[in-house]
């Protein structure tokens, strides 16, 4: 109904309805069709037509007199809307793990804030998956796969996984070399890393332990930190002990039993739109992540 007042309204002010057609890019049979459509609605005649002119009829006049003003406001006030969904500026509310967000991506929360000054962001970390739609928040940050149908998800990348141990350690309880020998060593067990996939190299087949942890905790850089100090051998991502692996504090167990990668998804539910900011930090992660080889993945497609 709205659109046929507008339509309405443009025909008045264009004077015709040739130049009201031009106007808005529309047949001009198109908008005669339209205009007869709203006054059998009505159930009166809006305009006088003729060959030479157009001019309201009495009840046009006053129709167009009481709709002229909301029209004009309610188009104003869409235009506004739109400029401002358009624009990357206002708030972002985003769920993510503790270990992902303040460790490897650190630096691209702080390079998003610094290309886009009219943003403002909020990061709330936690382990624990958190509920996405009854939170409110306008993203997530989640690993491995994602099953709920009301979220819509992208693919940003991937992160390996490593079993590592401290050179210490492995001195003093030697050095494992089959899935089986790792019953007798300490472990150290994190969440949600409760279980470890392995993958026999030799023969292919698959193997998940649920390690009886010497030490567990839901926060992976004291994970690592412990297994730097000796404490036993740690199932960790690639990201958070690349460092200590390099310092030599930390060195790679069972090499070839590497568990499969796991996909790195930015995800908001589909029962809301996706301003230009959260579609610009969307796009933002992408990047930062393909530009990371230990996150880098060969596709990444929404």
């Amino acid at each position: 109904m709205f659109d046929a007042i507008a339509l309405f309204v443009s025909i008045v002010e264009a004077g015709s309805l040739g130049a009201a057609a031009e106007r808005l890019g529309l047949p001009a049979a198109t908008v005669t069709r339209r205009l007869q459509t709203l006054e059998q609605e009505l159930g009166c005649r809006l305009l006088h037509r003729s060959a030479r002119r157009l001019q309201p009829t009495a009840e046009g006049l006053q129709y167009y007199e009481q709709c002229r003003p909301l029209v004009h406001a309610l188009t104003q006030a869409t235009q506004s809307l739109d400029a401002n969904l358009r624009r990357v500026a206002g708030h972002i509310r985003v769920l993510a793990p503790v270990n992902l967000a303040s460790g490897p991506l650190t630096a691209a929360w702080t390079g998003f804030l610094d290309a886009h000054p009219e943003v403002s962001l909020e990061l709330q970390l936690s382990n624990a998956v958190q509920d996405l739609v009854g939170s409110g928040a306008d993203l997530a940050i989640r690993v491995g796969a994602q099953d709920d149908s009301l979220l819509t998800q992208k693919r940003l990348g991937e992160i390996g996984v490593h079993l590592v141990a401290s050179p210490a350690y492995l001195a003093r309880r030697g050095t494992p070399m089959h899935a089986r020998d790792l019953a007798g060593h300490d472990a150290i067990v994190t969440a949600p890393l409760l279980a470890w996939p392995l993958r026999d190299p030799a023969s292919g087949a698959d193997t998940t332990l649920r390690p009886q942890a010497r030490l567990r905790v839901d926060e992976m850089r004291l994970a690592v930190a412990a297994a730097e100090a000796g404490l036993g051998i740690l199932l960790c991502p690639n990201t958070l002990a690349r460092d200590a692996i390099a310092r030599g504090t930390l060195t790679t167990v069972l090499e070839g039993w590497t568990p499969q990668r796991r996909t790195l998804f930015a995800v908001w539910s589909q029962q809301r739109y996706l301003p230009a900011r959260v579609r610009a930090l969307v796009d933002h992660l992408q990047a930062f992540v393909q530009s990371d080889p230990q996150l880098a993945m060969a596709s990444a497609s929404a």
